[in-house]
């Protein structure tokens, strides 16, 4: 099995704080985002292989760590590669699903696959989703409850029947069907993975990974897990603030037991 995390974005909505560094490298807490992540991936044992998609700008920023990770500690405990994707900028970036694509292509991925954005903290070990994703088999995608009504219009939104097949998703709906919010974080099969140069070539949109589910549970059964627990997702100033005194919280929570 085989990771892309996607981390090739400019995130301009949180300048200038990453006008010269990348979102999924801020610090939160005493670590970085994406340690977070890299935490979570490393509790599917089948996980060969990570890539981090990262565009030229912060190409450098991502070897650094890398490189600074690995002599921190035990490292690394699988298969970590940095992707530079070639752009430089908003106007000349591929799109989360470029990206995804990209990889696939200059990397021969024919794998299955986990995607993942680089700028959340989940609240759970992706063996669970990973057990799920092998339990059904087929497409899974990652759900939680939210009530909300404005965070439903800024995000994915799922629809499921009884069985938990996803039969409707819509990106950042001006109504929502459902309460259910989709974050970046997807378990494909390796048969699906030539669908995704499918959708690039029918010149459906490349940017927000949503569109890629909507479009591919029309053609394969997909399936939703669904989580509890608070999912930080650091889209902006206000989040990241938020993400960093819930996790400073939780260290000292740690230091106190």
């Amino acid at each position: 099995m085989k990771a892309i995390v996607l981390a090739a974005g400019y995130a301009t909505r949180m300048y200038p704080l990453t006008k010269d560094r990348p979102k999924p490298l801020l610090p939160v807490g005493s670590r970085r985002v994406l340690d977070y992540l890299l935490e979570r991936l490393a509790t599917v044992p089948e996980l060969d292989t990570v890539f981090v998609v990262t565009n030229s700008r912060f190409y450098p920023h991502f070897v650094k760590w890398r490189d600074e990770v690995k002599h921190a500690r035990d490292w690394p405990w699988r298969h970590l590669e940095i992707v530079d994707d070639g752009t430089w900028d908003n106007e000349t970036r591929l799109g989360a699903i470029g990206d995804i694509q990209f990889v696939i292509r200059t990397h021969d991925v024919d794998d299955e696959l986990i995607v993942s954005s680089g700028d959340n903290i989940f609240p759970f070990d992706f063996s669970e989703p990973f057990a799920f994703f092998r339990q059904v088999g087929a497409d899974t995608v990652t759900i939680r409850t939210i009530d909300d009504l404005d965070f439903l219009r800024r995000t994915g939104v799922v629809e499921v029947d009884d069985s938990g097949r996803v039969v409707g998703f819509e990106e950042k709906p001006k109504e929502p069907k459902s309460n259910y919010a989709c974050p970046t974080l997807y378990f494909l099969r390796r048969e699906t993975l030539p669908l995704i140069g499918r959708y690039l070539e029918e010149g459906n949109n490349k940017d927000a990974p949503g569109n890629l589910v909507a479009w591919l549970h029309k053609v394969v059964p997909v399936y939703a897990w669904h989580f509890d627990g608070e999912l930080l997702d650091i889209g902006h100033l206000d989040s990241y603030a938020y993400a960093c005194k819930v996790m400073e919280a939780k260290e000292r929570e740690g230091k106190a037991e």
